[in-house]
């Protein structure tokens, strides 16, 4: 099948010259073309990938047995793929392992709390931590309350995350979970809580890193789910003071590892010239990380991979990096994977043409960014065209890269974005319920099939996004 399928690819590309012309003279763009149809249509790359990977491993923390066995058959399947220079690069980190937690209402009347304690943040004593409640609408009323007022308190933000398509909602939500414990125990708190960073109004807690300082989180932190969130804040607004109990048992692993998984279809003409798709291969602990982001790994390998079965090489370099540890936050950022790819490389950069991350679920991609000159160049009008099937329009807003491929960003490496449709994503993100149900082949593909036609127009062009 595999051999009638090139036959089939290799005719159809053809068909498109001259019979006299040597295949060097299809165009690029008609060669991405059809195998953006093949990636939306007759390829099961990208759905056999994130099958496979949630199923074999489950979820992936950072760190862990789980994320190496996922990396080590990540290895073997660029391999068997074709994708050349295979390797994984592996960087040290201190581990997060969640262990057994438990959230209660003990005052005004016992409930039972679903909730999950956030990534680095510490356990409690074996007795957990008990406090009245002191609820803040958002980050910054955290900020504004004064020092000492939260002494043998927890702390608790209620702020909802309103659903956008594209993800906006989430920056402003999210500083909760990173500065709250913080902002918390610099006034006194015991402990910390907040409503979940997410949309889905579902009955379960959404996790997620929050920050360290002086190299720790000060003191136990937990994400409420929404409806649990919403009750504690119902029953203050009754008048009630509420006390709760937190427990937690999480632990740290010194000198653990994690891992960057990188492969490469190499460049006929400019080998040295790299294109970088990138996304993560760790995940959260509770789900099976289908969404984040499996799905995203599945969709840059597919990509690369078709290009490769093109009737010839194209100019420069497609590097796929599957990413390490790209959930967690570390006392000191550099033991991150986007980090140590960029510090390895620093030498390398100024031959990195783009960077480009899938990491925002498995949905459809409605519109791409460049760099600022980007679609007045005859690739950025080709990418256009080609896209333009799949429901995929211009966007003039700066490209933002991802966690992943900022510090490339940040160094000066050109950065584009093909955007997701993310309406739903925060139902599911950071939580149990992150598995396989929720990536959507059809979707899957039509996300490979624009990554495909992305990946082989710039690397088989002369862009320079640096020069517009």
């Amino acid at each position: 099948m595999k051999h009638t399928a090139l036959l089939l690819l290799a005719t159809s590309l053809l068909s498109m010259a001259p019979a006299s012309r040597p295949s060097d003279a299809i165009s690029s763009e008609a060669i991405a073309a059809t195998l953006r149809d093949k990636a939306l249509h007759d390829d099961s790359v990208a759905w056999d990938f994130v099958s496979e990977l949630t199923t074999r491993f489950g979820p992936r923390p950072a760190g862990s047995a789980a994320e190496l066995a996922a990396a080590q058959w990540s290895e073997r399947r660029m391999k068997a793929l074709g994708f050349e220079n295979v390797r994984v690069e592996t960087f040290p980190l201190t581990a997060w392992v969640r262990g057994a937690e438990r959230a209660e209402i003990v005052a005004p009347a016992a409930q039972p709390l679903v909730a999950a304690s956030l990534g680095g943040a510490p356990p409690t004593p074996p007795g957990g931590v008990e406090g009245e409640v002191v609820t803040f609408a958002n980050i910054e009323a955290l900020r504004a309350a004064a020092p000492g007022s939260l002494t043998g308190k927890i702390a608790m933000i209620t702020f909802h995350m309103p659903r956008t398509q594209d993800g906006s909602g989430y920056g402003f939500a999210v500083a909760a979970r990173g500065y709250g414990p913080l902002e918390a125990a610099k006034r006194g708190a015991i402990g910390f809580m907040l409503r979940s960073v997410a949309t889905g109004g579902h009955r379960f807690a959404h996790t997620g890193a929050t920050r360290y300082e002086d190299g720790r989180v000060p003191i136990p932190a937990f994400a409420l789910a929404e409806p649990d969130g919403d009750q504690i804040e119902r029953l203050v607004q009754l008048g009630e003071k509420v006390r709760v109990r937190l427990t937690s048992n999480a632990s740290y692993v010194p000198n653990a590892k994690s891992y960057n998984v990188i492969g490469e279809i190499r460049g006929a003409a400019r080998p040295n010239e790299v294109v970088v798709l990138g996304a993560h291969l760790d995940s959260w602990d509770q789900g099976t990380g289908a969404i984040d982001d499996a799905a995203g790994c599945a969709i840059v390998t597919a990509a690369a991979r078709l290009a490769r079965e093109a009737p010839r090489r194209p100019q420069r370099t497609i590097r796929v990096v599957l990413y390490g540890s790209e959930e967690v936050t570390q006392p000191a950022d550099t033991q991150l994977g986007g980090r140590t790819y960029l510090e390895a490389r620093r030498a390398e950069l100024a031959n990195h043409i783009a960077a480009g991350e899938s990491d925002f679920g498995a949905d459809r991609v409605y519109s791409v960014a460049l760099p600022k000159g980007g679609f007045a160049s005859p690739f950025g009008q080709s990418l256009l065209r080609v896209l333009a099937p799949l429901g995929i329009i211009q966007t003039d807003a700066t490209p933002q890269g991802g966690s992943d491929v900022g510090p490339l960003g940040q160094a000066g490496v050109p950065l584009f974005d093909l955007n997701q449709d993310g309406s739903t994503y925060f139902d599911f993100h950071h939580t149990a319920d992150d598995t396989l149900d929720k990536v959507d082949p059809a979707a899957l593909s039509q996300n490979a099939a624009a990554w495909t036609a992305f990946a082989w127009l710039a690397a088989d062009s002369d862009v320079n996004f640096r020069k517009p």
